[in-house]
């Protein structure tokens, strides 16, 4: 075929599978392994252990890689990545043919910094928590039964809903006002410190739910925005936010009453299950009649006792008879046994004191004995016996000196075998001895 023939025939006509395969087997033969530095933006985990994000730059440029990392490789990571880091991925350029997109397969990842906007997203943090808008002591509780409650939300957004179906479900009686407002751009702080500012004013509802579905921290970043922030801390109603996913933490979050991993969760929060509700009313509403049948059947017995008492006094003469008999029969009983618990004290005591007089007489006994000797010793008889005489005066005394004697005296002497009356012719003094 000639060169004119050739030209005619136009380009070779490729299949698209065939010519993205064609692509990447040219990019992996140009580029071969290939490292980028970026920023993580819209980092996804999914349930089978992939990582999924996208590289942007730095300076803010509209340039974005979209990246995977499979299981095997995140495995190894040292760190975990989020949004706003700035990283150093190590992979291949390859084509991901059902969506005909130019991605790099992720075989190692090491961290070079916080990012830029992340970094904006760290001092703006600190910077309103020192001013004190993230004190848990100004947060308020959420009311238990909300007549109304308020979504601040775009109208497209599909949190809006989710949000709507899941009140629909749990609080189908409740009414749902929504404050619509962009929720991603430039013009979205703005509009949602508005829209916040809106509810409070009109005071149409009881909270408010202020809500957006996931995305990376750059779709998010409208919640970061300290407009917003201050919105919600000078709403005058309770704010619930729920804003991404669970892992998605913005300022709004920490600014508002009570954060919730996601929409969804925002609307479990704020309304009480129907359901359990009247689950729980019919429980009361069982308790209460069933404690109003105790009291009418406690009440009817009472009645009913009181007119036996009346109709009949004799059974109550009788049973107060019966009731005096049993008392008396008791206290004869206890009496006895008083007394019979009293003898049975006793006896040891009487056995005790038995043996007590016992030792006493027979100690008694021989001291008796004892004094009987000493006595029958000092009898003088016992002396007379031995030749000695007892020596008295008219008058039946002893006489024990001569010097109580006198001439003409009369006196008695006696022996053991009799006595002689005999008289003192004459008085001798023995000489002093020494």
């Amino acid at each position: 075929m000639d060169e004119r023939a050739a030209f005619a025939a136009g380009p070779p006509v490729w299949g698209v599978g065939a010519l993205l395969l064609a692509v990447g087997d040219a990019l992996a033969a140009r580029f071969g392994a290939v490292a980028v530095r970026g920023e993580i933006s819209g980092l996804v985990r999914a349930s089978s252990g992939h990582v999924y994000f996208a590289l942007k730059d730095a300076d803010g440029a509209g340039a974005l890689l979209r990246c995977a990392m499979f299981r095997r490789s995140a495995a190894l990571l040292d760190f975990t990545p989020a949004d706003g880091q700035r990283v150093e991925v190590r992979g291949r350029l390859s084509i991901f043919e059902p969506r005909g997109e130019l991605q790099m397969v992720a075989e190692a990842m090491t961290r070079v910094g916080a990012g830029t906007l992340y970094e904006e997203f760290l001092r703006l943090r600190a910077r309103l928590e020192a001013s004190g808008l993230f004190d848990a002591g100004r947060k308020r509780p959420l009311p238990p039964h909300p007549r109304a409650i308020g979504v601040v939300t775009s109208p497209a957004a599909a949190a809006l809903r989710d949000v709507l179906a899941t009140l629909a479900r749990r609080a189908p009686h409740v009414p749902v006002i929504v404050y619509p407002t962009p929720v991603q751009g430039g013009e979205a702080p703005a509009a949602l410190a508005a829209a916040l500012g809106a509810a409070s004013r009109r005071g149409e509802v009881d909270l408010l739910l202020l809500v957006r579905g996931g995305g990376s921290l750059e779709d998010l970043w409208a919640f970061n925005d300290e407009r917003v922030v201050r919105a919600v801390v000078a709403c005058t109603l309770p704010v619930v936010c729920g804003v991404g996913h669970e892992t998605d933490v913005t300022l709004a979050d920490l600014a508002a009453d009570l954060r919730a991993p996601t929409p969804t969760a925002a609307a479990e929060l704020a309304a009480p299950d129907r359901a359990a509700s009247l689950r729980a009313l019919d429980a009361l509403a069982a308790r209460r009649a069933q404690a109003l049948r105790r009291l009418l059947d406690m009440q009817a017995q009472r009645l009913d006792r009181a007119g036996l008492r009346l109709q009949r006094p004799a059974l109550l003469l009788a049973a107060t008879a019966s009731r005096l008999a049993t008392l008396q029969a008791r206290r004869a009983e206890a009496a006895r046994r008083a007394i019979a618990a009293r003898a049975d004290r006793a006896a040891p005591l009487r056995q005790r004191l038995r043996r007590a007089l016992d030792v006493r007489l027979q100690a008694q006994a021989a001291r008796l004995v004892a004094l009987g000797q000493r006595l029958d010793a000092l009898d003088p008889r016992r002396v007379l016996q031995r030749g000695y005489a007892w020596i008295e005066d008219r008058d039946g005394r002893a006489v024990t000196s001569s010097g109580h004697l006198s001439v003409g005296q009369d006196l008695r002497a006696v022996w053991a075998d009799g006595a002689v009356r005999t008289r003192v012719t004459a008085l001798e003094t023995a000489p002093p001895t020494g």
